[in-house]
């Protein structure tokens, strides 16, 4: 009884979070299984998919934006199916209560993890594609991702400081930024990186630090860009 009564519960969360009811429970159940939990475990599951989501996800922009180009179209799908967003979804779906987690990994907080619901997210979507194919995962992404998906903001935002700074400045007819890497310190396993970042054009420098030098770049122009004159910052 107690068994058929956690079934039913399963259930009809999938039926109200995904709308979707499964002809095949078992396959509800391996992707809600973490590997600490037993052999049937969700990995396969979310290998497909990962590629199952992000086939819908592409082609949601796709209609969604017929005026933007493929960059664009990629920096939002990115957005949408990063690791930090599903496990945003995962949070408010409730999907941690459902995991199936080895002793060890319950006490360590998995339901909670990150990647784990992330994970377990994906592996719902490909058991829900293994039970009745493409329209009814696509069904399942539109409903679960729809409110995100709608509040995107502008793809232009989305690139990263270093981008935009250049596309910028070539916009106007300027040379590109120069970058320049002042110093490394701290030990190897946590190393500070200190870099420049100029714009002789428009007599513009700023600095950046982080743990790597590409990050060091990106913190740097972001600074300077925040200072460029909303003359240059805007379309010419």
């Amino acid at each position: 009884m107690i068994h058929s009564r956690k079934t039913d519960e399963l259930s009809a969360w999938v039926e109200r979070s995904f709308g979707y009811r499964f002809a095949a429970p078992a396959l509800c159940h391996a992707a809600l299984t973490h590997r600490s939990a037993g052999a049937e475990h969700n990995e396969r599951l979310e290998f497909l998919g990962d590629a199952v989501l992000n086939c819908c996800v592409a082609r949601l922009l796709y209609d969604a934006h017929p005026e933007i180009d493929e960059g664009a179209l990629s920096r939002l799908r990115a957005t949408l199916v990063s690791g930090r967003a599903l496990a945003e979804v995962s949070a408010e779906l409730g999907l941690g209560e459902h995991l199936r987690l080895g002793g060890g990994e319950l006490k360590a907080g998995g339901c909670r993890r990150a990647s784990t619901l992330a994970d377990a997210l994906e592996a719902m979507l490909g058991a829900i594609f293994l039970d009745s194919g493409f329209d009814a995962v696509m069904a399942a992404v539109r409903r679960i991702m729809g409110p995100r998906l709608a509040a995107l903001p502008a793809a232009d935002t989305l690139k990263d400081p270093k981008t935009r700074l250049q596309e910028i400045l070539q916009g106007r007819g300027l040379a590109l930024p120069i970058y320049e890497l002042f110093s490394v310190s701290g030990e190897p396993h946590a190393q500070a990186f200190l870099v420049s970042c100029r714009v002789p054009a428009v007599g513009l420098s700023a600095q950046g630090e982080a743990g790597s030098r590409r990050h060091a770049e990106q913190q740097a122009a972001a600074k300077l860009l925040e200072s460029l004159p909303a003359a240059l910052r805007d379309p010419p």
